[in-house]
């Protein structure tokens, strides 16, 4: 069973900066996106940054330019750097990871980190 481990959430002020990790774990034949999403309450949630296994990456409109996403294919884990945060920024951060498991037969599925709280304070 793939589990993905979040950490690095927390309180910062206005123009600070944290550091999202996700390490993927378990019955991984290989993963073929890792991203972020974020959120926020009474919203839906949303796409914050995405990393395909050869490194194309997208961002949301909303952080592009402040957030930078990286990914060590070896350790199965996924960073989101995050500077310059703004109030709207504060959110539940789930990891999430398309990832071609070890079942029987080979299975395609998506799977979510529990999330990780990240609060912006203005």
């Amino acid at each position: 069973q793939v589990q993905l481990v979040e950490s690095g959430g927390g309180l910062v002020q206005a123009g600070g900066s944290l550091r999202l990790s996700c390490a993927a774990s378990g019955g991984i034949i290989t993963i073929i996106v890792m991203g972020w999403y974020r959120q926020a309450p009474g919203k839906q949630r949303e796409l914050v940054a995405r990393i395909t296994g050869d490194g194309t990456i997208n961002y949301a409109d909303s952080v592009k330019g402040r957030s930078t996403i990286s990914r060590d294919n070896a350790k199965n884990t996924v960073y989101l750097q995050m500077n310059s945060l703004k109030s709207e920024d504060t959110a539940v951060y789930y990891c999430n990871a398309d990832v071609l498991d070890r079942s029987w037969p080979p299975t395609r599925r998506d799977y979510w980190g529990q999330g990780t709280q990240v609060t912006v304070s203005s």
